[in-house]
């Protein structure tokens, strides 16, 4: 099926999904870039099926308002904001649409977050073993640690006793889960999760050679949320979280 697509936040990311999105047969129907613009292109964004949304973290809440309010489904990679989850509810019970937030949308990295878990697990029940997460981004990227970086942490905090909390610089607290952010030139976005103990280190690493990864798997889910009401993840797009 043939989707109109709405451009939520036209940069970097914005255009190299618009390129996914053509190549596989969609139509870009607007690129909203600001308040102004969602008003000037509102005849086009009626017509949009899915709303996709590659903004900034304090403009993000405000696009996810506009979408939902039409009844469109958005989806977005934003990170760096928080969702109010109950006024998405009441938007979505109220006009229809649809909310799907991921911190990344390679489809790479979303196993990765399946295997760190599964990994994690054994290793606490095995015990003695320590984890630390390093992530690196170009220089443009405005938040850190990353959002990948955070879900990472998350799960980890939630698996691995006795950690309590990550932090984001280095520590030798054994409750807490350090998280080293980098900024270095173009880097497409690089995360590693090192385990080590006594007498081995395990290593998983993902790294992006690109941004196509992550447009190709913003389409993948706009894809599969239109025509869909609710709140979703992609782990459900891809079938991760049965």
């Amino acid at each position: 099926m043939t989707l109109n697509i709405v451009l939520s936040g036209y940069g970097r990311m914005g255009k190299e999904t618009e390129k996914a999105a053509l190549a596989k047969g969609h139509r870009v129907v607007a690129t909203p870039d600001s308040l102004a613009d969602w008003q000037l292109m509102a005849d086009a964004i009626a017509t949009a099926d899915v709303v996709i949304d590659f903004s900034l973290p304090d403009a993000a809440g405000d696009n996810a308002e506009r979408a939902l309010t039409l009844g469109k489904p958005f989806v977005t990679g934003t990170t760096g904001w928080n969702p109010d989850y109950d006024h998405i509810r009441h938007l979505i019970a109220s006009h229809g649409g649809a909310f799907l937030l991921a911190s990344n949308f390679s489809v790479g990295v979303n196993i990765l977050f399946y295997v760190q878990k599964q990994m994690a697990g054994l290793l606490a029940d095995a015990g003695g073993y320590r984890a630390v997460i390093e992530e690196t981004h170009h220089i443009h990227k405005k938040d850190a640690p990353s959002g990948t970086a955070i879900r990472l942490a998350n799960d980890l905090v939630a698996t691995m006793p006795p950690l309590q909390r990550w932090e984001n610089n280095p520590s030798t607290d054994r409750e807490v889960l350090p998280v080293i952010s980098y900024r270095q030139g173009e880097v497409p976005g690089t995360h590693v999760t090192t385990f080590t103990s006594a007498n081995d280190v395990l290593t998983l690493k993902h790294e992006a050679l690109g941004r196509g990864a992550l447009a190709a798997g913003a389409v993948l889910a706009a894809e599969w949320i239109a025509g869909r009401q609710g709140i979703f993840t992609f782990e459900e797009v891809l079938g991760l979280s049965r």
